[in-house]
C-alpha cells in the first residue's frame, strides 16, 4: 500500500541511531514485502522484537478441504455455524471456522464474543470483512477501531489482536490470502496513487491510531505459519518476554487499515456492467468485490440483474450481507448466506427475477464477492452449512 504514513517518534534518517530521554537505544525493525523489494515500513521499539522464551505448537482449526464433486453450485448458511449463546466464550482468531479454500486463499466465518490473543499470519495477509458488530483490532502499529461495513487488511505477519466491543456479537467474514491483498493496479497510477476512475481513494482508508505502549512479560503470540498440515499450514505459540506493543514511533508504506464498504462509489450505465467495476482488492490468483446499493442501468430495454454467464476460468463466492438481493429471489438465500458457484457452471438469477427486475432503477443490495482462478474446496464449516438444493433451484417454473 504505497500511501506514505508516519506516526509517534521516529530519527530523522532511517537506519541511524534513535534513543529515548535516558539515552536507552531502540530497536530498528523493518517490516517488508518481496525481500526489501516492495513496500515496507520501520517501526521502534523499546525491547528486542526478535526475543523468544518458549515455543508449543498451536493445533489449528480443521484446514481440510474435499473437493466439490459432483460439481454443484452451493448455497451455505454461514448463520447457522454460530447458534445460541456459543459465541460468548469464542475469539475471532482460534475459533474461526474455514468455509472455502485452495492453495491460494482461504474463506473463514466467526462470530466472536471475547477478546484474542495476539496473532500473527505468517503465511499471507488478511481481508477481514466486518459483518455486524463493534470493536478493536490492536495492532503493533497502533489501534485501529472497525464496525459494520468495515474491511480490516493486515498485512502478513502484523502482530494484532481482535478485541469486540458492546453487547452483541462480532461477525467476521475473513479471508485469508498466501499472498498479498491490495487495491487493483488498474486503479493506481505508476507510483502507487489512486487515480480519477477508482472507485475510491487515499481519503476512504483509515489509518491506526497511534501507537500505544504496553508492558507485560512472558506474553503469548499465536502464530499460523507454512507447515506440513493440511494446506500446507502449521500453527505455534510463542512466549516472548515483553510484549510487542512496544513501539514508540514507524513510518512507511505497509500497515494495517480499513476500508468502510459505505465508501464504495458504484460504476453505472446505460446497460448492465460486468463484476470487474465492482471489485475493491486483489491478491495473487483471486479477487474481491462487492456489490453496494445502487442505481441501476437506465437503457430504455436493459435488464438489470446479471445476464447468465459461466464461470470459466473462476470459482464465484458471493456473501449476502444487507439488503433485497434480486436476481437471488426464490432461490432461498438471504442475509448471511454464501453461494458458490463453481467453474464450469453457468449460473444467473433465479428465473422469476429477470421479469420482476424490468424497470427498476436502484437496487438495493449489499454483498461481499471472491472470485478465485483455482477451484475452491469445501471446509469444515462449509460442509455442515449447505442447504443441499439450491443447485435445483433454477429449474423450479416459479
Amino acid at each position: 500500500m504505497a500511501h506514505y504514513q508516519r506516526a509517534g517518534s521516529i530519527p530523522a534518517k532511517r537506519h541511524t541511531q534513535h534513543r529515548d530521554a535516558d539515552g536507552k537505544l531502540y530497536y530498528e525493525e523493518l517490516m517488508g514485502e518481496e525481500g526489501f523489494s516492495s513496500d515496507s515500513s520501520l517501526l521502534y521499539h523499546r525491547h528486542v522484537p526478535s526475543a523468544v522464551v518458549g515455543a508449543r505448537i498451536w493445533q489449528l482449526p480443521d484446514q481440510a478441504t474435499e473437493a466439490n464433486q459432483p460439481l454443484l453450485p452451493r448455497h451455505l448458511k454461514l448463520h447457522a455455524l454460530f447458534e445460541g449463546e456459543e459465541w460468548k466464550s469464542c475469539d475471532a482468531v482460534r475459533d474461526r471456522r474455514l468455509v472455502l479454500g485452495n492453495a491460494d486463499v482461504r474463506i473463514n466465518y466467526v462470530v466472536a464474543g471475547t477478546a484474542s490473543p495476539l496473532y500473527r499470519n505468517a503465511t499471507g495477509d488478511e481481508c477481514v470483512y466486518v459483518e455486524a458488530g463493534t470493536g478493536a483490532v490492536e495492532t503493533v502499529f497502533g489501534d485501529l477501531e472497525v464496525g459494520p461495513g468495515d474491511y480490516v487488511i493486515i498485512p502478513r505477519a502484523t502482530t494484532h489482536r481482535w478485541v469486540p466491543a458492546g453487547d452483541g456479537p462480532l461477525r467476521l467474514y475473513a479471508i485469508e490470502a498466501n499472498s498479498h491483498i491490495a487495491p487493483p493496479k488498474r486503479y493506481l497510477s505508476r507510483y502507487g496513487q489512486f487515480l480519477e476512475h477508482a472507485p475510491y481513494c487515499e481519503r476512504d482508508l483509515r489509518t491506526p491510531n497511534a501507537p500505544q505502549s504496553v508492558e507485560g512479560e512472558n506474553v503469548e503470540v499465536y502464530i499460523k505459519h507454512r507447515g506440513d498440515g493440511p494446506a500446507g499450514l502449521a500453527g505455534t505459540v510463542y512466549v516472548v518476554p515483553h510484549h510487542p506493543f512496544d513501539v514508540v514511533g514507524w513510518d512507511g508504506c505497509l500497515y494495517p487499515y480499513a476500508f468502510n464498504i459505505a465508501d464504495f462509489e458504484p460504476i453505472t450505465g446505460r446497460v448492465h456492467q460486468p463484476p470487474p467495476v465492482h471489485q475493491v482488492f486483489e491478491g495473487a490468483n483471486f479477487v474481491i468485490c462487492n456489490f453496494v446499493p445502487r442505481k441501476v442501468d437506465y437503457h430504455p430495454l436493459a435488464v438489470p440483474v446479471p445476464y447468465y454467464h459461466a464461470n470459466v476460468d473462476s470459482d464465484e463466492v458471493m456473501f449476502y450481507v444487507g439488503g433485497d438481493y434480486e436476481a437471488r429471489k426464490g432461490s432461498g438465500i438471504n442475509v448471511g448466506s454464501v453461494s458458490l458457484h463453481p467453474g464450469g457452471h453457468s449460473h444467473g438469477p433465479q428465473p422469476s427475477a429477470i421479469e420482476a427486475s424490468l424497470g427498476a432503477e436502484r437496487f438495493d443490495e449489499l454483498a461481499v464477492m471472491v472470485d478465485t482462478f483455482r477451484p475452491l474446496g469445501l471446509g469444515e464449516a462449509g460442509r455442515v452449512c449447505d442447504d443441499g438444493v439450491y443447485a435445483w433451484t433454477w429449474a423450479r417454473k416459479s
